[in-house]
């Protein structure tokens, strides 16, 4: 049998917590940082986990963890 391979694309993007959930960061953050208010750019600093309905497709893309 061949082994399962992982989406590498997807393994740059997504980190797997302790807990089993997935983290990933927001785009728009890193330039042009002039217009955007302090409260968005604050909430671009965290990290959030990814949403239920988009964790079967990430668990198939990242069978390794």
């Amino acid at each position: 049998m061949p082994k399962i391979k992982t989406n590498r694309s997807a393994a740059k993007r997504f980190k797997k917590t302790g807990t089993g959930n997935y983290t990933y960061h927001k785009s728009f953050g890193s330039h042009i940082l002039s217009t955007k208010s302090r409260k968005r750019k604050r909430s671009l600093r965290k990290s959030p986990l990814v949403d239920a309905t988009n964790l079967k497709a990430i668990k198939l893309m990242l069978p390794n963890g």
